[in-house]
């Protein structure tokens, strides 16, 4: 096993091992992927190699009664949900999938929603991706096989580490393996559909129904465009006479707010929560698209700010507290006037596509204070002292 070869697919911890302690001691930049379906996220790789977990791949713990499972880090998503759905459990925080908006192929890895913390709508009522990973084992710059977390809930130790795994977008390792709890699938889902609300009444109306006792696992708004109007989701799931309660409890709730009210149910509403999830009204648009993360009373104002000075469009999710915002792809796809406006009312803001040559000039990611850089900078040391890991993926020089 030698570093010369620019791909590597290890078959297991130990080649992986090999790999990246001869890459260590070579000085050869590694470009870390799944089964490369985002790889178009993220600045630029500038690498000599690459090392890919698509061999690595298999459900290797899954035990019902505990809800919970583990699987090496190259497992196909599908295949995950294939097996949770056999048993009637479910990952809770409902990962996206970024093939639609990206135009790349190819199965999504398990190891990749770790590393990425992807999560999607359910995202308000279970956490995130990370919030459910309770186990990973992986190799670090050094070559050396790292084991944090554990494989049952009464049994986890080190989840500070497993935490700060998540998110990481294998810069600090290379995952070999991840574990999470489950819950079990929802026997009925339906959508209460409030029409015609600007986005600062729409905001208000998720935010009333997050705050009320019915247990919202979904709430968003995409507002009126060309002949289409505005549409408010809010998403209940659960027992089907638990959803009826709760949906007429609901409708009481806005009956004298909002003149026009749906219910949506079946293979309509699923598709819907999925274009919601994956942001697929985005994809055949020639833009720029960013994932916006800010307080959910703060949406409006930000949006507003952006549409003041850029043509865009946007629509939102978690209640408000998340932005899919498109953006002009010429000049710097919007990156000055989005940076703005998390100044102006917080939060932080993520290129999710555009152009190669745009990514590796501007910041793709939130930029950081110095403090929180030095901070960064010294995890990335501990980790990978020779800064082989995806290098500069996240923030230029890290």
């Amino acid at each position: 096993m030698i570093v010369d070869s620019p791909r590597h697919t290890p078959r297991d911890e130990q080649d992986a091992s090999i790999i990246i302690r001869e890459a260590s001691e070579k000085g050869t930049l590694l470009s870390v992927s799944g089964r490369g379906t985002k790889a178009e996220m993220g600045r630029p790789n500038q690498t000599d190699a690459s090392i890919s977990s698509a061999s690595m791949s298999g459900v290797t713990l899954y035990e019902p009664a505990e809800m919970v499972i583990a699987a090496h880090s190259g497992t196909p998503v599908s295949e995950v949900v294939r097996t949770l759905a056999a048993k009637g459990q479910q990952l809770p925080f409902e990962p996206l999938d970024y093939r639609p908006l990206l135009g790349t192929r190819g199965e999504p890895t398990i190891g990749a929603v770790a590393a990425m913390n992807i999560s999607g709508p359910r995202r308000i009522m279970a956490g995130a991706a990370r919030d459910s990973l309770i186990g990973v084992r992986f190799v670090n710059g050094r070559g050396e096989v790292v084991k944090s977390g554990g494989r049952v809930m009464k049994n986890v130790t080190g989840l500070d580490l497993v935490k700060l795994m998540s998110g990481s977008w294998g810069t600090l390792g290379f995952l070999t393996e991840v574990t999470f709890k489950v819950l079990p699938k929802q026997e009925r889902m339906a959508t209460l559909v409030l029409r015609g609300l600007d986005d600062r009444k729409a905001i208000g109306a998720l935010s009333q129904a997050l705050g009320s006792p019915f247990d919202v696992t979904g709430a968003a708004h995409i507002p009126s465009k060309d002949r289409q109007g505005a549409s408010t989701l809010i998403r209940l799931e659960g027992f089907s006479v638990s959803v009826d309660y709760r949906l007429n409890e609901m409708k009481r709730l806005f009956n004298k707010r909002v003149t026009f009210m749906d219910i949506l149910e079946g293979r309509g509403a699923e598709a819907l929560w999925q274009s919601v999830r994956d942001a697929t009204m985005f994809n055949d648009m020639d833009r720029a698209i960013w994932r916006v993360s800010t307080a959910p009373t703060r949406g409006p104002d930000f949006a507003a700010h952006v549409a003041r000075s850029i043509d865009a469009q946007w629509f939102y999710d978690w209640g408000g507290g998340l932005i899919w915002i498109a953006a002009p792809v010429d000049g710097d796809a919007g990156a000055s006037v989005i940076r703005d406006a998390t100044r102006e009312y917080g939060g932080h803001a993520t290129l999710v596509r555009a152009p190669a040559e745009i990514r590796s000039i501007i910041d793709v990611f939130e930029p950081q204070t110095e403090a929180v850089m030095t901070l960064t900078r010294g995890i990335k040391a501990s980790f990978d002292p020779a800064g082989i890991l995806n290098p500069g993926r996240m923030y230029a020089g890290v």
